[in-house]
């Protein structure tokens, strides 16, 4: 059986994105891209606006207010494009031009649901804000990790990671910081049908 992890990167008030500033805030360090470097191999999983954006910086084109991609965001969407990737939409039409990416027209929920019990290895989100609303909220994540960078972008930030989420308990299995600065928490997570009142969980 197939175990699916929700994936972020944000800044600590909780923005996955920031207008004006570049991948990982500027901030990665070597530990950080060390520890990318070490991660299993995974099937990424993805809705349309994700794919679009991502495909787009495989196809050479540079975010909004860069000149050029920096060596690590390069390396990073290389990575992508290399890895088996699903891609949830009812808008993109085949064939999918971005390597290794095929699109999935069926209920994102329940197409999971399938893949998660008949295949095995890791599944991953990435971006894809309402895709990983939609898999919590339907009990399929296994963990919830979250990669928090030392910056608050009250006045850039973009992507509201957490709107629309429902009570969530999480149980903490693994924490990390990277260069001094970047702090990792995982979790298991647990959607709750109401608040608990106080009483221990």
């Amino acid at each position: 059986m197939s175990e699916l992890l929700v994936d972020f990167i944000t800044s600590l008030d909780g923005y996955a994105s920031g207008e004006g500033w570049p991948g990982f805030w500027g901030l990665e360090g070597p530990e950080y891209l060390a520890w990318l470097g070490e991660q299993p191999e995974v099937t990424y999983l993805m809705g349309a606006n994700t794919y679009r954006l991502m495909s787009g910086f495989a196809a050479g084109e540079v975010p909004t207010g860069q000149d050029e991609f920096r060596p690590e965001e390069e390396a990073s969407v290389d990575e992508l494009t290399q890895a088996s990737k699903m891609v949830f939409s009812s808008s993109l039409e085949e064939p999918l031009t971005w390597a290794n990416s095929t699109l999935v027209r069926d209920d994102a929920v329940e197409a999971v649901r399938a893949m998660k019990s008949s295949g095995s290895g890791l599944l991953s989100t990435i971006g894809s804000l309402s895709l990983c609303r939609s898999l919590l909220r339907a009990g399929l994540v296994d963990r919830f990790r979250v990669v928090m960078f030392p910056v608050i972008t009250g006045a850039t930030g973009e992507e509201r990671i957490y709107d629309g989420y429902p009570d969530v308990a999480l149980e903490m299995i693994e924490h990390r910081t990277f260069d001094g600065r970047i702090q990792l928490v995982e979790y298991k997570p647990r959607v709750l049908e109401q608040p608990p009142l106080g009483a221990p969980a």
